[in-house]
């Protein structure tokens, strides 16, 4: 089998530490496990990785300085921040600076999860078009938000643009509704949820004219944009 991600963990709790390092081998990632801040910032910079993993709370270097370095220096590194820290201002920073936020204790097959969900989505932006996608009978322009059906064009808001562009880059698969919310109204709070629905309903309209084309509701996980060939 072959190996499914390089991943950089930076956490000082060597209990945790070992237990995500030896969890994720097992799942066939290679890690590389730093105790200390400022060592996992020099692997950072010095190696390729495909995520980074950072403890927020580090002596002296925490992983919230570390992501600071690394959003200018390697702006192409996904992060997950790992933290007890559970206050709305520290989620709000964490979010955007990386992709996703875990506060402890967590169970492990979330992380994974998340790790999962982050690289499936990095590598189907570099497998497609980010700029224009084929739905079904629909052209959907994402710069110039717009989608096309039988040279009748709709006009997108940027919300809808982004929302569909996630679905599209996640077709066929399900897309998590947390993952979307914090990617495109920055948390999963319940009023932005029920501000995604709304949104989530109005592309479903949008798309009503091709009836291979469904906009399903996954209850409890999130969406999928379902396209039959």
């Amino acid at each position: 089998m072959s190996e499914k991600g390089k991943i950089l963990l930076v956490e000082d709790d060597l209990n945790l530490g070992f237990v995500i390092k030896d969890n994720l081998e097992g799942l066939n990632y290679s890690v590389e496990w730093a105790t200390k801040g400022n060592d996992g910032l020099q692997k950072a910079l010095k190696n390729t990785y495909d995520i980074a993993i950072l403890d927020v709370m580090l002596p002296k270097l925490g992983g919230f300085e570390i992501a600071e370095e690394l959003v200018q220096l390697k702006p192409d590194l996904p992060f997950i921040f790992l933290t007890a820290k559970s206050l709305i201002e520290d989620k709000v920073k964490g979010l955007k600076l990386g992709q996703d936020y875990l506060t402890k204790p967590f169970e492990f097959p979330e992380l994974a999860a998340r790790i999962e969900n982050i690289l499936k989505s990095n590598n189907h932006s570099e497998q497609i078009d980010k700029k224009h996608f084929k739905i079904g009978k629909y052209e959907f322009d994402y710069v110039n938000q717009y989608l096309e059906l039988n040279s009748v064009q709709k006009k997108l808001t940027k919300k809808e643009a982004d929302l569909l562009r996630l679905l599209c880059l996640h077709m066929n698969e399900v897309m998590q509704r947390e993952f979307a919310l914090k990617s495109i109204w920055g948390n999963d709070d319940y009023f932005n949820g029920r501000s995604m629905d709304v949104f989530i309903s109005r592309l479903r309209k949008y798309l009503k004219e091709d009836e291979n084309i469904q906009l399903i509701n996954v209850h409890g996980v999130g969406f999928k944009l379902a396209v039959k060939e």
